[in-house]
C-alpha cells in the first residue's frame, strides 16, 4: 500500500507540476494579451489623436473660408446696393412731369387709400392724414375710414389721369392743389 501511496503522491506532484507550468503558461499569456492590449490601445489612442487634430485643422479651414465667403459676400452686397441706390437716384431724379402723373395717378387708383400718391407729389400732411384716417379711423369703424379714403384715392387717380401733362403740371406741381 505504501507503493500505491507513493505512485499516488508522485502523481500528484506532476499534477502539481502540470498545474504550476500551466499556471505560469497561462500567467505569460496572459501578460502578452495585457501587452498586446496595451499596444493596441497605445496605436488606437495615437490614431485618434491623429484624426483629432486633421478634424481640428479642417475645422480651422474650413472656418477661414467662410469668413472670406462671408466678407466677399458683404462686400457684393454693399456694391449691389450702392449700385441700386445709385439707379434708384437716377431715376426719381429723371421723373418730370408726365412720369409724375402718370406715377401718382397709377398708384391713386390702385393704393389710393394709404395716400401714396399725395407723398410721391410732396403733400406730406395730407398723405399722412390719408394714411391715419385708414389705418386708425378705418380700423375703429371696420372699415368705413379705409373706404372712403379708397374712394377719394381712386378719384384723384382718374383726375390725374385724364388731365393733359401741362394741366396736371400747372395744377398740382406748380399751384400745389392738395385735394380734388
Amino acid at each position: 500500500m505504501s507503493e500505491n501511496n507513493k505512485d499516488l503522491g508522485d502523481m500528484a506532484d506532476d499534477a502539481m507540476d502540470g498545474a504550476k507550468k500551466s499556471a505560469d503558461n497561462l500567467g505569460d499569456k496572459t501578460k502578452d494579451a495585457v501587452d498586446n492590449a496595451k499596444e493596441a490601445a497605445d496605436e488606437f489612442s495615437e490614431k485618434a489623436s491623429e484624426k483629432f487634430d486633421d478634424a481640428k485643422e479642417a475645422t480651422k479651414e474650413f472656418a477661414e473660408d467662410a469668413k472670406e465667403a462671408a466678407s466677399d459676400f458683404a462686400d457684393e452686397a454693399k456694391k449691389t446696393a450702392n449700385e441700386f441706390t445709385e439707379n434708384a437716384k437716377e431715376a426719381f431724379n429723371e421723373i418730370g412731369g408726365e412720369n409724375k402723373k402718370l406715377l401718382a395717378g397709377i398708384i391713386a387708383v390702385v393704393l389710393g387709400s394709404l395716400g401714396i400718391h399725395k407723398f410721391i407729389l410732396g403733400y406730406q400732411k395730407e398723405g399722412i392724414i390719408m394714411l391715419v384716417v385708414t389705418l386708425l379711423v378705418g380700423g375703429i369703424t371696420c372699415g368705413i375710414g379705409a373706404s372712403l379714403m379708397g374712394i377719394i384715392g381712386l378719384i384723384e387717380g382718374i383726375i390725374y389721369l385724364t388731365k393733359s401733362d401741362e394741366e396736371f403740371y400747372q395744377t398740382y406741381q406748380v399751384g400745389k392743389k392738395t385735394w380734388f
